[in-house]
C-alpha cells in the first residue's frame, strides 16, 4: 500500500511555471507506475500524464504535450510535474495516483493522493 501527498499548487499568472511534487510512502515506490490526473470546477477528472516504475517510459494529455514534465526520483519516493507556459484553463485540483500501468485509464490507478490546487489567472 502507499500513501501519496502533493504539494505546489498555488496561484499562478497566464504563462507562468509551476512545480508539483508527490510524496509517497511505502518501502514499494519504485514498483509503481505514477500517474497525474486533474479536475475542474464542473468537470470529469482528466488525465494529465504518466510514468512507468524506471521513469523511462512517460505519456502525456495532448492538452499538456509540450508544456509538461513528468519525472520520478524513486531515492526520494517522490515524483514531480513541471509545467510550464500555463493556461488558465490548465486550472484544476491536481491530483497524483499510483498503479500498475501507464495508462490515461483512471482505474488502472488504485491510490490517489488528496490533490492540490492550480489557480492560472489570465
Amino acid at each position: 500500500q502507499v500513501q501519496l501527498v502533493e504539494s505546489g499548487g498555488r496561484l499562478v499568472q497566464a504563462g507562468g511555471s509551476l512545480r508539483l511534487s508527490c510524496a509517497a510512502s511505502g518501502r514499494t515506490f519504485y514498483s509503481y507506475a505514477m500517474g497525474w490526473f486533474r479536475q475542474a470546477p464542473g468537470k470529469e477528472r482528466e488525465f494529465v500524464s504518466a510514468i512507468n516504475w524506471s521513469g523511462v517510459n512517460t505519456y502525456y494529455a495532448d492538452s499538456v504535450k509540450g508544456r509538461f514534465t513528468i519525472s520520478r526520483d524513486n531515492a526520494k519516493n517522490t515524483v514531480y510535474l513541471q509545467m510550464n507556459s500555463l493556461k488558465p484553463e490548465d486550472t484544476a485540483v491536481y491530483y497524483c495516483a499510483a498503479g500498475s500501468l501507464v495508462t490515461p485509464d483512471s482505474h488502472a490507478f488504485g491510490f490517489w493522493g488528496q490533490g492540490t490546487q492550480v489557480t492560472v489567472s489570465s
